[in-house]
């Protein structure tokens, strides 16, 4: 049997001719788990392995067919008629009422694919590739939860002759990291924090593991370009100390290509709605451009042999 069809991961989405992550125009799978809980997260749908469904409350137009539908009695009309329930005990998954809704209400996130399914549509923009340099970009979630499925990914689009890169935390076992470096162009990461206690505070963990990861690539036999990146969340990282010091160890890396800086966004606040999570920074505002650019020109004047450059999206987590 062909193991490339058994090997199945947890895919959120598959994106394509983004140019936001990485070289030329890319086809971005994200897959669908991760080990940290960012505050300023713009895909909460990613964070949770399993499959999941959302709720859009406001096209929702209270006809009953999804209650109707449901085989296990999962789901019921709030008293009045003004919202539709879930029981989470009772409800299986099946994502009947997601078919079912006739204003798509209910959305699904996430599905189970096999490698062969995912290299299969990845390929399908190969000549997308080939005219403008891009290729495949495995992100999430963290895409290193899944190390298997990933580096089968990998490995199958570099038999292609796709150009492969992926982002990623970097807060996970190294021995997943090695499984996919064999087949890796170019590795995002991002530092979220330099400071260990305040990083914990953010996430959950402190960046040890992180760090430690990163000099571990550095010093492997791979020949694979590092871009760091640098969410910059305003308020809590984009101090001048906290940058400085996040391109000071930056600069320590011999495999580094340039250093990214990504704008803070707030275009997953909608998703946190639809799943009824809670968002913690729903008052914080989005630096403009223009500051973006004057600390990216601050970092270079005071680091002018480290690349900086400022990015077009939030990246990972």
């Amino acid at each position: 049997m062909n193991d490339n069809a058994t090997v199945m991961g947890s895919v959120l989405r598959i994106e394509r001719t983004s140019i936001h992550d990485g070289e030329g125009l890319r086809t971005v799978l994200f897959l669908k788990g991760c080990p940290l809980r960012c505050r300023w997260c713009s895909t909460p749908e990613s964070q949770r392995f399993e499959l999941e469904k959302g709720y859009a409350f406001d096209l929702c137009v209270e006809c009953g067919i999804c209650v109707r539908s449901c085989p296990e009695g999962a789901l019921s009309l709030l008293e009045g008629g003004l919202k539709v329930i879930t029981d989470p005990s009772k409800c299986k998954k099946c994502f009947i009422c997601v078919a079912k809704c006739p204003r798509r209400a209910f959305k699904q996130y996430g599905s189970l694919m096999s490698v062969e399914e995912a290299v299969r549509e990845i390929a399908k923009d190969e000549i997308f590739f080939f005219h403008s340099g891009g290729g495949v970009t495995l992100s999430g979630g963290e895409p290193l939860i899944q190390p298997e499925f990933a580096s089968k990914v990998l490995q199958e689009c570099r038999k292609l002759g796709i150009h492969t890169a992926i982002e990623t935390s970097f807060h996970v076992p190294y021995e997943n990291i090695e499984k996919i470096l064999p087949w890796l162009n170019i590795l995002y990461v991002d530092i979220k924090h330099m400071d260990k206690d305040f990083h914990k505070q953010l996430i959950g963990y402190d960046n040890s593991l992180i760090l430690d990861n990163i000099k571990k690539v550095d010093q492997s036999k791979y020949q694979l370009e590092i871009i760091v990146r640098i969410p910059m969340i305003p308020g809590v990282n984009d101090s001048d100390s906290n940058m400085s010091e996040t391109v000071e160890f930056s600069r320590s890396i011999k495999k580094l290509k340039e250093i990214e800086l990504l704008a803070y966004h707030r275009l997953g606040i909608e998703t946190y709605r639809h799943l009824e999570m809670d968002y913690t920074l729903k008052d914080l505002i989005p630096p403009s451009r223009e500051q973006i650019l004057e600390q990216a020109a601050y970092l270079s004047n005071q680091n002018p042999t480290v690349p900086i450059r400022v990015g077009g999206g939030l990246g990972v987590g």
